[in-house]
């Protein structure tokens, strides 16, 4: 195997591994909130206090590494709208989403951002949306609508379900911002160093919240939220985190979009099997509607010879 071909074999590694953590990340959210009446700003505050360490090792470990390169203050700017937008906007808005709607309809609504990363960057870049790209839209968007469709009709609370839906869609329009950033700045900083900073200062982000808006008495769960808090912080945001970033410098944040693919599909399997939630059909081509939008917008187009 040539370095080349183990650099892209890795890269797509990382970023399955990546998406089975953050897909898992909507279950134990939900075994939380089900456990015991915590809220969403006091859950992520654990969260983000639990991974800290090892934000702090990460990053003085890439010191040490090959990414010497020295961060200037444009730098921080933009490390500091990746902890923003990535790992503190779209972090509490699914939190907060979770609250009202389940895991996998939120793990649908989220994966849009694909098609919303299309969107935004067609709109900052001034260029037109490509036909393929509108029927991608097209699926992607209907399949949203069937799948929400049938929870609407199984739903005691619609409100509730509105609610829930437009923060979750929030979510993904911040992570969709993330994801335009990401690359060059990990190109500039290096992988590590860039997912260990943002980490550290979307952090800084959610515990000046927690502070503002609860007492510290807050931080005093039962013994298992601390468990569900720190299984979150290792196998749903460290671990990922740096697998995201290290595949999205090995094989391009399109390629990782691509692979990603596979998240929805995981997090409705996990919430049938671990929470009891239903599966029904409407729901399931809502999920292949959304599934075959992303694709047509990830997958590279094929050209003819001396096209």
């Amino acid at each position: 195997m040539s370095p080349t071909q183990r650099t892209r074999l890795y890269g797509m590694l990382f970023a399955l591994l990546a998406a089975f953590g953050f897909s898992f990340k909507a279950i134990l959210v939900k075994l939380a909130y089900a456990w015991h009446p915590v809220d969403a700003v006091t859950l992520l505050a654990l969260r983000m206090l639990f991974a800290l360490p090892f934000f702090v090792a990460i990053a003085w470990h890439a010191r040490g590494s090959g990414e010497r390169t020295p961060v200037a203050a444009t730098d921080w700017l933009r490390l500091t709208w990746l902890g923003l937008t990535g790992y503190y906007l779209a972090s509490i808005l699914d939190f907060w989403g979770l609250g009202y709607i389940n895991a996998g309809l939120e793990r649908l609504i989220l994966f849009l951002y694909p098609t919303l990363v299309v969107v935004l960057g067609a709109w900052l870049g001034r260029r037109r949306v490509a036909r393929r790209e509108i029927w991608a839209l097209a699926l992607s968007y209907g399949g949203i609508a069937v799948a929400f469709a049938a929870d609407l009709h199984l739903a005691t609370d619609r409100g509730a379900l509105l609610l829930g839906s437009a923060l979750v869609f929030g979510s993904a329009v911040a992570y969709a911002l993330y994801l335009l950033a990401s690359g060059p700045t990990i190109a500039r900083v290096g992988a590590r160093r860039a997912a260990a900073y943002a980490m550290l200062i979307s952090t800084g982000f959610v515990l000046a919240q927690f502070a503002a808006t609860q007492p510290l008495a807050a931080l005093r769960q039962p013994w298992p939220i601390y468990g569900l808090a720190l299984a979150m912080a290792i196998f749903s945001t460290v671990l990922p985190g740096v697998l995201l970033a290290e595949s999205i410098k090995r094989i391009g944040a399109g390629q990782v979009a691509l692979i990603g693919s596979a998240g929805p599909i995981i997090t409705i399997y996990l919430g049938v099997v671990v929470l009891g939630e239903p599966a029904t059909a409407a729901q399931l081509l809502g999920a292949a509607l959304v599934l075959t939008g992303v694709l047509m917008v990830t997958l590279p187009r094929r050209t003819t010879p001396g096209a």
